[in-house]
This record gives structure tokens, C-alpha cells and sequence, in this order.
């Protein structure tokens, strides 16, 4: 691969409960298991960190696609929610909703724009055929 960009970040304290932040020092934030799984609720989590990273990438893979199809999309926004749930081996797995809105483009179009993102967008590459991707377009 040639490599275009390399992210940094390191977790300290207890993980969950801990803290993470960046090599260049643009980020950082304090870490807490979610009340529902039993914990404090006091911080950020992996997943949130996890959803807000996937939905801006996708975001960005949604706009490439449009702007290549000279396709002008206003007010569109992306949502993500990442869920986690036992694997029913002892360990733990992740699923990924995704909710791409495209005020007034046709549906159709705006599920080709979504198909088309999902298929460039890394994070999509990096999760495909790992965890379930679910992604639904709307107009609103």
C-alpha cells in the first residue's frame, strides 16, 4: 500500500475507563464504559469514537462519488451507530448502522450515490465481510 497519511493515537489508564489521545495533540479525551453495559457513562467510548469516524468517512466517499458524478448534493449528512453485542463465543462483536440523507435527490439515485460510496470508502473496505454494514438513504 502506499501510504498517504498515518493516524496516531495512544490509550492510557484502564482502556475503557482511561484516556485516549493523538501523537500531534489535536485530540484527546477521557474514556468511560456506557451505562449500558455498567459503567459510568463519564466519558466518550470506542464505539462512539468508532461511529463519528465512520460517518465522516463516509460522508467525504458520498461526496467524492457525487462530485464525480457531477451530482450536487446540499445539506446531506451521514449517521452512524455502531453497536455491540456478545458473539456467542466468549468474546464480543460489532455491527454498523448507517443513515445517509440526501435532501432532494431521487431515491434511486441516492441509493446508486451510497452503493457507489460504500464500496471506496475505507472504512467499508476495512469492515466488509467482518462486522454487518447496514446503510439506509432517506431524503429527510
Amino acid at each position: 500500500m502506499n501510504v498517504l497519511y498515518t493516524a496516531e493515537a495512544l490509550s492510557t489508564g484502564a482502556g475503557r475507563d482511561g484516556r485516549v489521545a493523538t501523537s500531534d495533540g489535536s485530540f484527546a479525551l477521557d474514556l468511560a464504559v456506557p451505562k449500558d453495559m455498567g459503567g459510568s457513562g463519564a466519558g466518550t467510548n470506542p464505539e462512539q469514537l468508532f461511529a463519528a469516524g465512520y460517518a465522516a468517512c463516509f460522508h467525504s466517499a458520498l461526496q467524492a462519488v457525487a462530485r464525480s458524478q457531477k451530482v450536487k448534493l446540499e445539506d446531506s449528512s451521514v449517521g452512524g451507530r455502531v453497536q455491540i453485542g456478545p458473539n456467542g463465543e466468549g468474546g464480543y462483536q460489532l455491527a454498523v448502522l448507517l443513515e445517509v440523507v440526501l435532501p432532494g435527490i431521487e431515491p434511486e439515485q441516492a441509493q446508486a450515490l451510497a452503493d457507489a460510496a460504500h464500496q471506496v470508502c475505507p472504512y467499508s473496505n476495512a469492515t466488509r465481510g467482518n462486522i454487518d454494514v447496514t446503510i439506509t438513504v432517506s431524503e429527510d
